[in-house]
């Protein structure tokens, strides 16, 4: 089962992440991936934490964020692993919409934009650090031929 939730997660990630980095952007698609993949992941995740949590789902040894060793217990299992990849997943997905909508909305080219989202897909606040440079550098005027407002 959760071979399944986890392949399922990654697979609508993924997808999302091809949409958002090579279709043309509408707010209709801003919507669609927000209250679309986004929201299903933070209630898929919000469902199985919660079930964790309450006792639904056992886990396997305490649930403990106080300490390495409590998070690492965490992770020592499937439940722990899934449901904390959906929130990377989750979480990652929306900076990079946030990251292309505030693109889009200050002019900055999609070639710029592509390898900043790709970024934030692997490795998630490298992305959103990438883009908040470019973006201090545009504003700056140091990337020639475009100062956005």
């Amino acid at each position: 089962m959760w071979d399944q939730i986890f392949s399922a997660a990654n697979m609508m990630a993924l997808i999302c992440w091809a949409v958002l980095i090579l279709l043309p952007r509408s707010e209709t698609l801003y919507r669609a991936l927000f209250y679309g993949p986004i929201l299903v992941l933070g209630l898929t995740y919000l469902v199985l934490l919660g079930s964790v949590l309450g006792g639904a789902i056992p886990s396997e040894g305490d649930i403990d964020f106080g300490s390495i060793a409590g998070v690492r217990s965490i992770f020592d299992n499937d439940v722990g692993v899934v449901i904390g990849w959906i929130h990377y997943l989750c979480f990652d997905l929306f900076v990079g919409l946030w990251i292309a909508r505030n693109a889009d909305a200050h002019g900055i080219n999609r070639i710029i934009q592509a390898p900043i989202l790709v970024l934030t897909f692997m490795f998630g606040p490298v992305g959103l650090v990438s883009y908040m440079a470019t973006r201090q550098m545009m504003r700056a005027g140091r990337i020639a031929g475009h100062l956005p407002a």
